[in-house]
């Protein structure tokens, strides 16, 4: 790459060609106070607090818009530029009511940052004389138009990171505000609840109303982890206080999501409204009733050793890590001969001839085929970048039927039977890409083999761990009515389980490890409460085949154990001794997974 000599602040560096001078600083590590620039967004330069001197140009440039140039001489910090930053934050205090102690914000405001920084300690100009609304509508989200410095930053995330287009603003001047969907409250508006617009801003403007007044960052423990809602796996930090987990961002360095995250991702752990299971419970004539985990491990093993291995059948969520699925392959397919074994869920058919393509092919893309996948209900974030393909001219043809969630977006909608009108649109294109999922039917998949020259296909395998489970060998026709011993590890999942359970012998003994309270955990046997996603340790393989850690955020709450440790322990019940540590488990599932 071509490097630019620049001189900064008398300190000569070099830059790549064509990158601003708030980059080439900031790669330096040279500090340059900013209000609406944004690492994830393109810059545009309204707040003006980043305007630094350059040698030879009659009047200050703003950092974030102006190219480094071979020679350039910059200033970042000289009194003149002090005295403009001062000005240009006096003003900003001036046009709405920042009264910081009353802000869920302070502590961790940006404005408030820059006014301690250049020792703002009165008002210049008149301020308190206008009062903004707030727009309270929206089931998560809080717009505070008093705090809001009309960066524009949540306008340009929902624009250019989800590419929903509910925001921009409305009236001018002093009485210039931020609107959804031409002024209709947030709550009623086609917001699609991801709060990439309260991550990114800079101000108490817009906030998460769960994690309000939970108390600044620097309060907080901060975990990074990986997202366990769907085959994506996008990169997130945890950010929690005590024993709650008060607020979930995006990772703007996470190679999967670039710092988008959806609403199932935002919000979901932190609204969970199921009962959680927190004592191990054994079945006995007045029905289930509380027990240590030595007796309910006990009652379970019994019953194992005690069986045939046609007799017993293991069905697993895809919820569980690849370690847990990697140690439950070793105990029953290895050492207790099991082969009645499911996953939950389907799986998207294998790459049509060629090596899995990746996220990153879909915004490079001039066509995008979505062919037996719904990512706006199954996968929102790849969806996401989907949309802001065709916001960047691509052509999206749907081939599944009117409900997809794509529809609406798309340049032609085909049944199944047309696909072939839509190979021969990919075939012209310059760079096709293929979303599939489960829903390909055989016929279709076939067909789609005549664009494996050209295009790069994208598996969007449905539930989470789908991938790991299915190259372990849990994906091969589970048969219900055969097991008279069933185990069922059900982790997070939302599932009834009536049809299971009416395809199961009336005398067949069920063992359900979940996380949460259900139907099914109502009726089985024994009962082994499991950690939930923010609770344990391991590692996913995402819908492309990445490896992605997660870290433990919580302790489990009450008795319940990670998976991969009830599994082990269960084992060891069974005479089969498993000792491996996390470290060990994980590496030799990662090899089995390559």
């Amino acid at each position: 790459m071509e490097k630019v000599n620049i001189t900064i602040n008398g300190r000569k560096i070099s830059a790549p060609a064509g990158s601003t001078v708030l980059r080439a600083a900031q790669q330096a590590g040279i500090d340059i106070p900013t209000l609406c620039n944004h690492p994830a967004l393109a810059p545009i330069g309204v707040c003006r607090i980043c305007l630094v001197e350059v040698k030879g140009m009659p009047a200050f440039q703003p950092a974030c818009t102006s190219l480094v140039t071979e020679g350039m001489e910059v200033q970042t910090e000289t009194p003149p530029l002090v005295e403009a930053r001062k000005f240009i934050l006096d003003m900003l205090f001036s046009e709405r009511n920042h009264f910081c102690m009353y802000c869920e914000m302070s502590g961790n405001c940006e404005l408030q940052n820059l006014g301690y920084r250049y020792h703002l300690d009165h008002w210049v100009y008149p301020t308190y004389t206008k009062p903004f609304p707030i727009d309270a509508t929206h089931q998560l989200l809080l717009m505070e138009h008093n705090r809001c410095v009309l960066c524009r930053r949540c306008i340009r995330s929902c624009a250019e990171l989800t590419a929903n287009h509910t925001l921009d603003l409305r009236k001018r001047g002093i009485e210039t505000m931020v609107d959804a969907d031409i002024n209709i409250p947030f709550g009623d508006s086609s917001c699609i609840s991801c709060g990439g617009c309260a991550q990114v801003c800079p101000t108490g403007a817009i906030f998460d109303k769960r994690g309000a007044y939970m108390g600044p960052d620097k309060k907080m423990n901060q975990v990074q982890s990986t997202c366990g809602q769907c085959s994506l796996g996008c990169g997130l930090k945890v950010f929690t206080r005590g024993d709650i987990m008060v607020r979930v961002d995006g990772d703007y360095d996470a190679p999967v999501n670039g710092g988008r995250l959806c609403k199932k991702g935002r919000f979901e752990p932190l609204n969970e409204d199921r009962k959680r299971l927190t004592r191990p419970l054994l079945r006995r004539r007045t029905g289930l009733e509380p027990v240590s985990w030595e007796e309910a491990l006990q009652a379970v093993a019994e019953r194992l050793g005690a069986a045939r291995a046609q007799d017993i059948g293991v069905l697993t969520s895809s919820h569980l890590t690849n370690e847990a699925l990697y140690q439950l392959k070793q105990l029953f397919r290895q050492e207790m001969k099991v082969t009645n074994v499911g996953l939950l869920n389907g799986a998207a058919p294998k790459a049509f001839g060629k090596p899995q393509g990746s996220l990153a092919d879909i915004p490079k893309s001039d066509l995008i085929l979505v062919v037996g996948a719904d990512p706006v209900k199954d996968q929102p974030v790849a969806s996401f970048l989907v949309k802001g393909a065709v916001d960047r001219g691509a052509r999206l043809i749907v081939v599944d039927g009117k409900e997809n969630g794509l529809v609406p977006f798309a340049y032609q909608c085909l049944e199944m039977a047309d696909i072939e009108k839509a190979l021969d649109l990919a075939q012209r294109a310059t760079h096709p890409v293929v979303l599939y999922g489960a829903g390909v039917p055989e016929k279709a998949a076939n067909a789609l083999k005549k664009l494996s020259s050209k295009a790069a296909f994208v598996g969007l395998e449905p539930g989470v761990n789908t991938r790991a489970a299915e190259a372990l060998g849990f994906h091969n026709g589970f048969k219900p009515a055969a097991a008279k011993v069933l185990v069922l590890l059900l982790g997070e999942q939302r599932w009834n389980g009536e049809d299971l359970l009416k395809q199961v012998g009336k005398d067949a003994f069920l063992v359900v490890q979940a996380g949460y309270e259900s139907p099914l955990t109502q009726g089985a046997d024994v009962v082994l409460p499991a950690a939930i996603w923010s609770e344990q340790s391991g590692s996913l393989t995402n819908t492309e085949g990445r490896l992605l850690k997660i870290n433990r955020v919580l302790d489990p709450r009450g008795e319940a154990k990670p998976d991969l440790e009830i599994i082990s322990l269960l084992a060891n019940k069974l005479g089969k001794k498993f000792t491996a540590s996390l470290d060990e488990i994980s590496a030799r599932a990662a090899q089995e997974l390559k």
